[in-house]
């Protein structure tokens, strides 16, 4: 299969207040057909989640939100953060194969394998989200107290824009490096789950 069902990810980020330091996560599947290898490509091209920063649709998708809620304690030659609570907000979009009548083994052996690396690829971007909403809410908590409030929501700002731009790179460099790593990791599924079949761990497809 095309090095185009690599999946990649869409992330949004906003600043505002949120109830509690947690992940919020919800799943979307959309349905796609096809009875080889060359179909479900074509269907998931077509009905894939579109991705803003591609422009292009994906086998896979997460959408993400960071939210943060910051209290402030001010005394008269000084402003500190009191306390800080980071939320992200995750929508994992995947894929949900109607398999048709008499498909081929090898087919839903190859969808097995590739449905789960999607899915494995989409939490791996939550997890990396979640990180490092717990490292914002970190620094946000470890800030030296400022002269005023002003200085201190502007060193709130510049905390927060800082690890969101870590957040970004470190999305992007994993997508790099999965995308190298493609094939050959989809080989090695492939094989390893065809073993555990083999041995009887796993039913057949």
């Amino acid at each position: 299969m095309k090095r185009s069902l690599l999946c990649a990810f869409a992330f949004a980020l906003a600043v505002f207040p949120a109830d509690a330091a947690n992940l919020v996560k919800t799943y979307r599947y959309f349905p796609i057909g096809g009875r080889t290898l060359e179909d479900i490509e074509a269907q998931l091209s077509k009905h894939g989640p579109e991705v803003k920063s591609t422009g292009l649709r994906h086998p896979g998708a997460t959408q993400m939100a960071f939210t943060t809620r910051i209290e402030y304690a001010e005394t008269a030659n000084s402003c500190r953060i009191s306390n800080a609570v980071v939320t992200v907000k995750v929508k994992v979009i995947l894929p949900k194969w109607r398999q048709p009548r008499g498909t081929d083994a090898d087919v839903r052996l190859f969808w097995d394998t590739l449905s789960a690396d999607i899915k494995r690829h989409e939490e791996r971007h939550v997890e990396i989200a979640k990180n490092h909403a717990r490292e914002l809410e970190d620094a946000l908590k470890a800030t030296y107290p400022q002269k005023d409030c002003q200085m201190a929501k502007a060193k709130a700002a510049e905390i927060t824009a800082a690890a969101l731009a870590r957040h970004d790179q470190d999305q992007v460099r994993f997508d790099r490096v999965e995308g190298i790593n493609f094939e050959s990791r989809i080989l090695r599924l492939l094989r390893y789950r065809m073993e555990r079949i083999e041995a009887g761990q796993l039913p057949p497809p």
